[in-house]
């Protein structure tokens, strides 16, 4: 059974030192809860989740052979990241093709047990782990918080929230204004209200470097930031489509902060929801003033967990599968990532792999190498034309943005 994962792989060049890859493989396990985590079904029905002591962690290796053709390996790699399983296990493999005169390391990680940051912080550690191991020393990384602590002090603050908490304000409203906490992808996917099928994966640069920095420069211009400017683009983009000229969406926003949860790896995210105006006709400055405006006060009101919302405002969703396809859009900024600044030298790159899916998702992510946008949509053709359609308007939005500060 393929479950919703995310992956990474970098590159050693030269000779591999398997031994110093083996223990920055192990460090790593060995270094975070989330990694160690593994589930069961409780007797009552739900999950009981054991956390395996780092000194019990031990590393099995297993030699698959040899791959004779890139066909070969590419086929071989596709089928080792989509073999972490939700219900059974495993939830983290590891492995690595090797060759001559350079290895690639690959990972992928079930999506129950982790977030796309942490990926990313997964990459940067097994690569300097690596470095420090083949070196001959220990690794010097900076010291890490549990995630269990960390989940554990969410879910004491959600059972302390009442249904009058100020916390609620913007969700309640937003409920009422959308008819209900999941706001509707506006667009034809061609399928029914809780129908789904398989997922088409994809990524496409939206803009090179320049770009990015000219798109940066003009939302600072206009007293904005770029996370803003992005969110008016999808608002003003999806409108152009055919949507409605108010953008409503979840949006996910990290909750691991600047402290000594800065790099522990887990799902460490919460969703909010975001609402504004994208009406025909206003401009840039207007519209990026609304988009910064919603921002703000989604994340004043992200402190509490999208669970506890359903469960106090909109019970007939708690505990449920989403019912219809959702509007969603994420942005994430990671040029200040762990180990950001040496992904040419380490050719890094972090992935999402969604099999399954009922709709039309949006992740935007801001690299040195530009902005780009990685999509998830149900296989139809009708959500195949929708997805091109809007990426394309999307893209010509983005640059009047970034060279002429014009929607």
């Amino acid at each position: 059974m393929r479950t919703d994962s995310f992956a990474g792989a970098f590159e050693i060049r030269g000779p591999l030192d398997r031994r110093a890859l083996e223990a920055a493989l192990l460090h790593c396990v060995r270094r975070h809860e989330a990694l160690r985590c593994t589930f069961r079904e409780a007797a009552g029905g739900g999950l009981v989740v054991d956390v395996a002591a780092p000194e019990d962690v031990k590393l099995a290796v297993y030699d698959r052979g040899v791959v004779g053709s890139e066909v070969e390996a590419r086929a071989y790699v596709e089928r080792f990241l989509g073999a972490t399983d939700t219900r059974r296990g495993p939830w983290f493999v590891m492995g690595a093709m090797v060759r001559e005169r350079s290895t690639t390391v690959h990972f992928a990680c079930d999506h129950l047990v982790t977030d796309g940051m942490s990926m990313v912080i997964v990459l940067d550690e097994i690569a300097a782990a690596y470095e420090a191991f083949a070196g001959g020393h220990q690794p010097a990384l900076p010291a890490v918080g549990g995630f269990l602590d960390h989940a554990g002090a969410e879910r004491r603050r959600a059972e302390a929230v009442g249904a009058d908490a100020r916390g609620l304000e913007h969700w309640r409203g937003f409920i009422e204004r959308n008819g209900g906490p999941f706001p509707k992808f506006p667009l034809d996917l061609g399928i029914e209200p809780g129908a789904g099928g398989p997922a088409v994966n994809a990524t496409v640069t939206l803009l090179d470097p320049g770009g990015a920095d000219a798109l940066e420069a003009r939302c600072r211009e206009a007293g904005g930031g770029v996370a803003a400017g992005v969110l008016a683009a999808v608002g003003v983009s999806l409108r152009r489509e055919g949507g409605p000229d108010v953008y409503r969406a979840l949006v996910p926003v990290g909750t691991r902060g600047r402290g000594r949860h800065a790099r522990t790896t887990g799902w460490l995210v919460n969703l909010v929801p975001v609402e504004f105006p994208v009406p025909a006709g206003a401009g840039f400055a207007q519209t990026l003033a609304a988009a910064g405006d919603a921002s703000t006060r989604m994340i004043r009101g992200g402190r509490t967990p999208f669970v506890t919302v359903l469960r106090l405002l909109a019970p007939e969703h708690y505990a449920r599968p989403w019912p219809h396809a959702v509007n969603f859009c994420s942005y994430m900024d990671v040029r200040d990532a762990p180990g950001t600044a040496r992904n040419d030298d380490r050719q890094s790159a972090v992935y999402t792999s969604i099999p399954a899916t009922n709709g039309l998702f949006l992740w935007l992510h801001r690299t040195p190498e530009g902005l780009h946008l990685n999509t998830v949509h149900v296989d139809t053709p009708e959500a195949s034309r929708t997805r091109s359609s809007l990426v394309r308007t999307l893209a010509g939005t983005l640059e009047s943005m970034a060279y002429w500060g014009v929607l």
